[in-house]
């Protein structure tokens, strides 16, 4: 008996850090398509995709850019980082089979399309994976909240957050012996407890549209479609 996806249309979070494999900083080819070969099986699956990457493999505003430049400009290089990450992405998707299109929030149409809503809902309904470049388009905003905006106003069931760790802790794993894994936790428990994994605003967010997240390693990129058939991987914050 075939299997059913656990969720119609997920919005992927991709960290920057985690396409550049081992080194966390360019672009490993190799890890990018297994990534792809991932995102094919859950297309093939029936499941609808749009993808934000974050830019930290080039360069990420607040801490590359604090106190040396003005934070609005610092962050308006890391959108054009996501951009980058977008376009590299979409070409190892299609050289997949996957049909992807980027879609911009800062508008730079001989590159990729400018966002729409009524666009981007067309592809994904044509079973295209939409890569969403810029973030949210305005600084001070992280690529958690641009991916949180997304998931709102795709009506994704939920966001998965692909990481180079594989679940959200009690603290933190590398500093202390005692900690643990929690499989499950909720966004009020993120926002009183300032745990980092998810920015606030992003969980606010998430927290009012009633859209879980599920927390997970990328490592290896099979994971994306084992969680969204529904297997119990990392950490669901609902």
């Amino acid at each position: 008996m075939e299997k059913t996806p656990a969720y119609r249309r997920i919005v992927l979070k991709l960290s920057g850090e985690a396409l550049g494999g081992e080194s966390g900083r360019g672009l490993d080819f190799a890890v990018m398509r297994s990534v792809a070969q991932a995102i094919k099986s859950c297309t093939g699956m029936g499941v609808q995709l749009g993808v934000i990457t974050g830019g930290g493999n080039y360069w990420r505003g607040v801490k590359d850019g604090g106190g040396k430049m003005e934070r609005s400009r610092a962050d308006q290089m890391g959108m054009l980082a996501t951009v980058m990450n977008s376009l590299a992405m979409a070409e190892v998707l299609e050289q997949e089979g996957v049909p992807a299109r980027v879609m911009t929030m800062i508008d730079m149409p001989r590159i990729a399309e400018p966002y729409s809503y009524g666009r981007a809902m067309h592809h994904l309904e044509k079973g295209r994976v939409v890569l969403f470049g810029a973030g949210s388009g305005n600084p001070y905003f992280s690529t958690d909240s641009a991916a949180a905006l997304k998931a709102a106003e795709m009506g994704a069931d939920a966001m998965l957050m692909a990481k180079n760790v594989d679940g959200v802790y009690s603290a933190d794993p590398k500093t202390d012996p005692a900690a643990v894994k929690l499989d499950s936790l909720t966004y009020d428990a993120i926002l009183e407890r300032h745990l980092t994994v998810i920015d606030s605003t992003a969980a606010c967010m998430l927290r009012d549209n009633a859209i879980p997240t599920v927390i997970f390693a990328l490592d290896p990129p099979e994971n994306i479609l084992r969680v969204a058939m529904g297997e119990k991987l990392g950490t669901i914050v609902q």
